[in-house]
């Protein structure tokens, strides 16, 4: 994980964090007041709001004590016994600052509620750590977490790296591949980030390779891949050539899409409250249409497709079906239909859509089930359409690959100026390639909001 990657995630855990010891404060002192429902022999404490003040100390004071202890610097799957140490030792030293400042300030608060938090706080952080720990474990989990590489570079320094992620990256990396700077074909690198999926090339080379290395360069700015450059051959008195760095390595990173920002954390906090606000409130409407496709059709409620999501990785996209059962069979038949230039098929009145499916389309009742696949993290709500595995296999352009460079989304650009009304191919692209560009959380705002007419409308759709 780069610094400025690892910066980020430590920052949205301290807040996360600083979050969980407000609740668990809130929380001791609530339990403490209605304590006395049960107890009488309790005495009152005062109102919540006179020890709101405590938060300016807590807060600050605890997070700094966590960061003291490097608890923000440990790797993703670290040991629950050193995390509970930590929190023990942290959540210690905060309870004695408090009570030191209400004995200075001669403002009492009962034993129980100091215990309690120091407590609750811990039982949360650690609850949170082992749900991140579950998570990271889990196939999918370790899937998005892992960055899959390609090392090139001379084969003394290839192995070296691969050597060194092997005991450094602990499982985070997964070397595809080991490739010579000087003997690799550009159309073997090009099949070989088309079959793998990679998301990230690793450039190890002197300065007599800078040829090779621009080539790379230049391939994977095509492709949508991050390239990191080894930079350890420059001197390290020059620190505007280390951008950045990886498991202690000066990086230089070169990227034609949106780099690690607290506007991408925040798009994935949109992703995961927007899918299941709107799961929640489509229920009702994907009932009815799992119902009629039912109903009026044979064959499975559900389409299911690979498609290709962020660097080309195939995942299964889920629609609600709107066509005959043997669709992809009758394809070949309307080949010479296509509307479309390019690898896409798109075809007017298609013969194929059910006249369930038309409606479905019309009204995007059909796209709803795809909200499954933003909560798993294969798409997002705004992002370029994924097209077909096969669709993707049969571009031609290399720079049209850059779309598949962030995870697809729901709307898009192409989806706000018209859909089906988009002919060509080429413009669809030109506008995911906009979109990429000129990214940024408005935009998505902006998209999100202007879906809304497109799609009570039903406009562009065929």
């Amino acid at each position: 994980m780069l610094r400025r990657q690892r910066q980020i995630r430590a920052q949205v855990q301290q807040w996360v964090d600083a979050g969980l010891f407000a609740i668990a404060f809130w929380l001791a002192h609530s339990l403490r007041t209605l304590a006395v429902d049960y107890w009488p022999e309790l005495s009152e404490i005062q109102p919540f709001d006179q020890y709101v003040w405590l938060y300016l100390l807590i807060l600050p004071g605890t997070l700094l004590l966590l960061r003291s202890l490097g608890f923000y610097n440990r790797p993703l799957l670290y040991s629950r016994r050193e995390t509970a140490w930590a929190l023990i030792h942290a959540g210690t030293i905060a309870v004695l600052a408090v009570v030191t400042v209400l004995f200075l300030r001669k403002q009492e608060l009962a034993r129980s509620v100091l215990l309690l938090f120091g407590g609750l706080s811990f039982c949360l952080v650690m609850a949170k750590e082992e749900l991140q720990r579950r998570w990271l474990m889990s196939a999918l989990g370790q899937e998005q977490a892992k960055r899959r590489l390609v090392l090139i570079g001379t084969a003394e320094d290839t192995a070296a790296l691969a050597h060194e992620l092997e005991g450094k990256a602990k499982g985070s990396v997964e070397v595809l591949a080991r490739l010579d700077l000087n003997q690799t074909s550009w159309e073997g690198l090009v099949e070989l980030l088309h079959e793998r999926a990679a998301n990230g090339v690793l450039l190890s080379a002197r300065h007599t390779y800078f040829e090779q290395v621009e080539k790379v360069i230049e391939l994977c700015e095509l492709e949508g891949v991050e390239v990191w450059l080894l930079a350890d051959f420059f001197k390290t008195r020059i620190a505007q050539t280390s951008v950045d760095d990886f498991l202690g390595r000066p990086m230089v990173v070169f990227r034609s899409a949106p780099e690690a920002s607290w506007q991408g954390v925040a798009k994935q906090a949109l992703d995961l409250v927007g899918a299941m606000v709107l799961l929640l409130l489509s229920s009702p409407f994907m009932l009815l249409a799992a119902l009629a496709v039912k109903w009026t059709s044979s064959g499975p409620v559900f389409f299911r497709q690979q498609r290709s999501g962020l660097n080309g990785r195939p995942f299964t996209m889920l629609k609600f079906r709107t066509m005959v059962t043997d669709a992809e069979q009758l394809k070949a038949e309307l080949a010479s239909f296509n509307e479309m230039d390019g690898p896409v098929f798109k075809v007017t009145n298609d013969p194929r859509v059910t006249p369930v499916g038309r409606w479905l389309r019309k009204w995007s009742v059909d796209e709803l089930p795809q909200l499954w696949n933003v909560l798993r993290g294969e798409m997002s709500l705004v992002g370029p359409r994924p097209l077909p595995v096969d669709e993707i296999r049969r571009i031609n352009d290399l720079a049209h690959r850059r779309r598949l460079s962030v995870k697809p989304g729901l709307t898009c650009l192409w989806q706000i100026s018209g859909r089906n009304e988009v002919a060509s191919f080429k413009e669809w692209v030109r506008l995911d390639l906009e979109y990429i560009d000129n990214w940024s959380l408005w935009l998505d705002l902006k998209i999100l909001l202007k879906t809304i007419p497109v799609v009570l409308t039903g406009a562009g759709a065929k």
